[in-house]
């Protein structure tokens, strides 16, 4: 029973935002601190900050010996059940650094050099240096210090769905960056089958942790003690019959040994390495998981696309239908523009209410079009506007989505419509409008948008062009 099924919303996983995780067990997968890391939107840098200055908070109490100071830390990190992430075959348990765990975890980081020299710098440093700790508890530890966050983002996405909530909910600790202490509150969340749920974005999940011990250690570690040994000409030089000269990897496991104590003890003697196999983690940042792979790992529905347009054209044209319509092309695009376009929110108020907008994406993308357009235009969110008219959209149209344009929220947009018949004219005056430095509008019919459906993994490529390419180089070439 997963959560689209129990609140019975008609959606799959491609057309919603959040993971749609099983209610009675866990789904195998994790959240990544570098995914967060790479969303780089407000939201995603208020969790990037509530994680180093949790983990930091951490190190400061082993440095300085107290142990009852960072053993409250660690064991305020309690398993939890509310996410459904992660390893459990049975009922969802948690795999947090929390009671019965906190302990030894901290006895690690208490004997561990790495974490009092200052090698031990993040979270997911200690899946690389740290005895026992797995993606599973990383995980759980991330989603616990970003639950604040996490409970804002399931408000919104409960509101947006139409998932009910239920007021007076123990919220489970909140880091409080200020006080530097665990705090608790009581919030609002879902409560399905007596049992709190925390939804979680599915940009942030990952099928496997990106720092792997096993890669860090044949790849990085390994290779270095190599180049040392042969440098040196210790007696783990071989001279082969061609007359070089070698050090194997495994004679060197074999003198120092291969577990993640070795590891710890030789990245101590190496910290360069660590910080060398970390830039180039955050420089190839793991990309989210397509839809597809969601849905393999969920065992639902493949999504396709061509589903999803046939419902948009399948809604008559005309006022009486304009909720209809709006809802469709929200399943449409949430599915085609996945992962550059994330966080949805539907008549979302602007100025304090003055205006109103139909849909705002937020702008997430590392590549392709997006992408692209975040880098060289004022682009952080992408506003929609849906309009079903019989005839073709006006100038007052596209005012009202210019209108909604600002330096901070960003100048691009989107108008979806049924059919363009005089497509120079409504350029123009898009052109207009990006001459004016009120902002940039693409207007998309039911044509276009089945053209986007059949090249849709174009969209999140780099080196391929799209209609919304040549939209775009319309207003400003």
């Amino acid at each position: 029973m997963r959560v689209s099924k129990y609140y019975k919303l008609a959606r799959h996983q491609a057309e919603l935002d959040f993971v749609d995780v099983p209610l009675d067990t866990d789904l195998r997968v994790f959240v990544e601190p570098g995914a967060i890391r790479a969303l780089d939107t407000q939201w995603s840098n208020q969790c990037v900050a509530l994680l180093q200055h949790f983990f930091s908070c951490v190190l400061e109490a082993v440095k300085g010996g107290d142990k009852g100071r960072a053993i409250d830390l660690l064991a305020s990190l309690k398993e939890r059940n509310e996410f459904h992430l992660g390893y459990s075959k049975g009922k969802s348990r948690g795999h947090a650094f929390g009671t019965g765990s906190a302990g030894s975890v901290w006895n690690s980081l208490l004997g561990s050099k790495a974490a009092k020299t200052g090698v031990l710098k993040d979270l997911e440093d200690t899946a690389l240096l740290i005895d026992k700790v797995g993606p599973d508890m990383i995980s759980d530890a991330v989603c616990n210090i970003i639950r604040g966050p996490l409970i804002e983002y399931t408000q919104d996405m409960c509101r947006y769905y139409g998932i009910p909530m239920q007021g007076g909910v123990a919220s489970g600790p909140i880091w409080d960056m200020r006080s530097e202490r665990w705090t608790a509150d009581f919030v609002e969340l879902p409560f399905p089958r007596g049992e709190k749920l925390v939804l979680v974005p599915k940009t942030l999940v990952r099928h496997a942790a990106t720092y792997d011990v096993g890669e860090y250690h044949r790849y990085f570690l390994l290779p270095e003690l190599q180049r040392q040994h042969l440098s040196s000409g210790s007696a783990l030089v071989q001279v082969l019959k061609n007359k070089k000269r070698r050090v194997t990897k495994k004679s060197l496991v074999d003198l120092y040994g291969g577990d993640k104590n070795a590891v710890a003890t030789l990245t101590q003697a190496n910290p360069d390495i660590l910080a060398k196999y970390k830039s180039t983690k955050d420089a190839q940042p793991s990309p989210p998981m397509s839809n597809q792979a969601l849905a393999k790992i969920e065992n639902a529905v493949n999504p396709n696309m061509a589903d999803y347009l046939k419902k948009v054209l399948a809604v008559p044209p005309g006022k009486k239908d304009a909720t209809a319509y709006e809802r469709a092309v929200e399943k449409l695009l949430t599915a085609l523009f996945y992962p550059s376009l994330t966080y949805p929110q539907r008549q979302k108020p602007l100025n304090q209410g003055r205006k109103v907008l139909d849909l705002m994406f937020n702008n997430t993308a590392n590549e392709g079009f997006f992408a692209w357009l975040s880098k060289h235009y004022p682009a952080p969110y992408v506003f929609v506007e849906c309009k079903n008219y019989t005839e073709d959209v006006k100038n007052p149209e596209l005012d009202q989505l210019s209108g909604r344009f600002s330096p901070s929220r960003g100048k691009f947009g989107i108008l979806v419509c049924r059919a363009v018949s005089n497509r120079g004219k409504i350029d123009a005056m898009c052109r207009d409008t990006a001459k004016d430095g009120r902002g940039y509008m693409v207007v998309l019919d039911d044509a276009d948008l089945s053209v986007l459906v059949g090249l849709h993994t174009a969209i999140h490529v780099n080196d391929a062009r799209t209609l919304l390419h040549g939209r775009f180089e319309n207003l400003v070439l």
